[in-house]
């Protein structure tokens, strides 16, 4: 299969308790706790943590593949002490933004949207140790619907860890980037756009260090552990749907019956829960070709192992995709031969195989990346597959675990993508489509 011509141009928080994910709903309703709201499923627009701030296009891209990296790492580092941890460390750092309000009347913020942790907080006043965020911190004295778990609710024994002081139920967590919050649970009313929904369990952060460099005021978990919101809502379905980096336009998050189907034929993979690893949506990956050329490389190089390492992990909050040594040696080398442009060294940047674009503008031919997923093919495009950190220089969007053995599929393989999450029917779908597109 002859490789496809494009004009290059650059187009948190893994609990380690051994949990189950919720009962799934029908479609259309939304469930809070076991019990049905007949309400319409939610649409919130997701913005890159990054966003308003004045950086130039490079300067956007060379932070969130930083931040992605450390992402990567905290995650790993997870997942090799899945086994026997006494003190849970999450991963941290996180790519887009969500609007919410909290409490009656509603007091808005912004947090983390997160594919890879499952606890929602946000900083609660008073503060021992709170850092600037760019709306009011959250006050539980200025509204009537906050209320306080105990110790002995459901809620508060779904946490990886938790103390009690006067039936208070209180909470720690940790992120790999040395960050923390403490604090304490609760319940609120959450407004998303114009739904609200009550009784949503949180963190009320009173001590919080380390974060304060993405714009948000806390985490907004959509793992597949119990205190996540799709958990709490009980939906059997949310997608998300990312624009590219520099796009002016809204990514956008839906939940129930929000989330709309897919085409039939669209490419899918199964969902792969590990007990081990309750949080992750683990996706199975077989093999992947470059310029219409199969590599070769085992699909047992991507499968969770028994003990919970390997396998490949679909994330929102990472930036690149990751592959093993092997597996991204492979893909790096058919693609640098097929690409025919001379490489330069851009290792500050994070980015391993990059190329010097041709001086006069002209069209470069680019090698077509497929994954192959045990549900279809998924054909990436120019912006999932080349990004640029630099004048004249373009990038394979891809990096390396090293030995660590784990792949997470990152969010620039995702942008311009419906990406549905099935959670009935165990599956992943990807519908190539423009975000943010009226």
């Amino acid at each position: 299969m002859a490789s496809p011509l494009y004009s290059v141009v650059l187009g948190l928080a893994i609990v380690s308790a051994i949990v189950a994910p919720t009962s799934s709903t029908s479609r259309g309703t939304l469930l809070h706790h076991g019990q049905k709201r007949p309400q319409p499923g939610l649409r919130v627009d997701l913005e890159q943590v990054d966003s308003g701030k004045n950086l130039t296009k490079y300067e956007l891209i060379k932070r969130a593949i930083k931040r992605g990296e450390r992402r990567m790492r905290s995650i790993n580092a997870m997942l090799q002490s899945s086994s026997g941890i006494e003190t849970p460390v999450y991963a941290g750092d996180g790519e887009y933004l969500m609007n919410v309000a909290i409490g009656t009347p509603d007091s808005s913020f912004s947090a983390i949207m997160d594919t890879g942790s499952d606890l929602i907080w946000t900083q609660c006043e008073p503060c021992t140790q709170c850092f600037s965020q760019p709306t009011p911190i959250f006050n539980p004295q200025d509204s009537s619907s906050f209320s306080t778990l105990p110790c002995e609710s459901q809620y508060c024994q779904d946490l990886p860890s938790e103390t009690c002081n006067n039936n208070e139920c209180q909470y720690t967590y940790g992120y790999g980037d040395g960050s923390t919050t403490q604090g304490y649970m609760a319940t609120e009313t959450f407004t998303f756009e114009t739904s609200s929904v009550p009784n949503i369990a949180f963190g009320c952060g009173e001590d919080n260090q380390g974060f304060g460099q993405g714009n948000g005021a806390g985490l907004i978990g959509m793992g597949w552990g119990p205190l996540s919101l799709p958990s709490q809502l009980g939906v059997g379905q949310f997608s998300y749907c990312m624009t590219s980096y520099g796009s002016s336009s809204p990514s956008t998050l839906a939940l129930g019956s929000a989330a709309s189907g897919v085409p039939e034929g669209s490419p899918s993979t199964t969902l792969i829960h590990s007990s081990l690893n309750p949080t992750y949506y683990y996706i199975t990956l077989q093999g992947i070709t470059v310029g219409g050329d199969n590599l070769g490389i085992p699909s047992s190089t991507f499968q969770l192992q028994d003990d919970g390492t390997g396998g490949m992990i679909i994330d929102s909050g990472t930036t690149l995709t990751y592959l093993p040594q092997d597996a991204y040696n492979a893909v790096a080398q058919a693609f640098t031969d097929q690409i025919n442009l001379p490489t330069v060294d851009e290792s500050s940047s994070g980015l391993s195989t990059c190329f010097q674009q041709p001086s006069d503008g002209s069209t470069v031919q680019v090698p077509e990346i497929s994954m192959q997923f045990d549900g279809g093919v998924l054909n990436l495009g120019q912006q999932n597959t080349l990004i640029s950190p630099a004048e004249g220089v373009i990038c394979l969007a891809m990096g390396s675990s090293s030995q660590l053995g784990i792949s997470i599929f990152g969010n620039i393989q995702q942008q311009e993508t419906q990406v549905l999450y099935d959670l009935q029917n165990l599956a992943v779908s990807f519908v190539p489509t423009q975000c943010g597109a009226s």
